[in-house]
């Protein structure tokens, strides 16, 4: 371990610790009590549930970020990552329609990843809070010391996450849960701005990974990493 990395690490440390206390302040002020007391405990009791279900099957991605992430750190091969994709939109989807079955339309386009912000804070939230996510995950699920603390790291992640992110862009930080209420529930809104819930979480699990890679793997030459995921890609 490489002195420069110990003060990075440093760096994004408080960095995290300051960020998200200091957003789910303001954001407690924005918010009503009810979501905010609700929602971030819902999707991380509902991501430990699916981890415990199906980690170990799959690794537990439920995420296109996440599993984007994981190509290029080359832990999955892309034809997974195109079959992750396909199946995560679809298990979101089932999700959405399961939910309108049992309610209406209207009540899961009330579900929908959606800001009000302007899209600059929206796209800041996406991206730093995805990234903050992957970074966890790729050090829980790699490290020996940690992996069997990774069920709990990354619920309660993502729970953080939630806390600090609803008002900013609803803290989607999942393709695959924005697109299933933005299409079932086919709200202008959410459809319009869908885009953005598609492309920042994708792009933070990429500056996620990026920032992993340097401060905790201490390699600052990516070069033969995005040779590896080119031929992958290729392949």
């Amino acid at each position: 371990m490489q002195q420069w990395q110990k003060y990075l690490a440093e760096v994004f440390g408080t960095f995290i610790l300051v960020l998200i206390g200091t957003m789910a302040i303001v954001a407690i002020g924005r918010t009503g009590d009810t979501v905010m007391a609700v929602v971030p405990l819902a999707f991380a009791v509902a991501l430990l549930a699916g981890l415990y279900a199906f980690g170990e099957v799959s690794g537990g991605h439920f995420n296109p970020a996440v599993t984007l992430a994981m190509f290029v750190d080359r832990r999955v091969t892309f034809v997974d990552l195109i079959g992750y994709w396909i199946a995560q939109v679809a298990g979101g989807l089932l999700g959405s329609l399961t939910l309108l079955w049992m309610t209406n339309q209207a009540a899961v386009e009330s579900t929908s990843s959606t800001f009000s912000d302007g899209i600059g804070t929206a796209w800041i939230s996406e991206v730093v809070l995805t990234a903050i996510f992957v970074a966890v995950i790729l050090q829980v699920t790699r490290s020996a010391g940690m992996s069997n603390q990774a069920f709990i790291a990354i619920p309660l992640t993502l729970a953080g996450i939630h806390y600090a992110g609803i008002p900013f862009s609803g803290a989607s930080v999942n393709p695959a849960r924005s697109i299933a209420p933005a299409f079932v529930g086919n709200g202008d809104q959410a459809l319009r701005e869908l885009w953005v819930y598609l492309l920042a979480p994708l792009v933070g699990a990429l500056v996620g990974w990026v920032i992993w890679k340097v401060v905790v793997q201490g390699d600052t030459d990516l070069r033969d990493d995005l040779s590896a995921i080119k031929d992958a890609a290729k392949a």
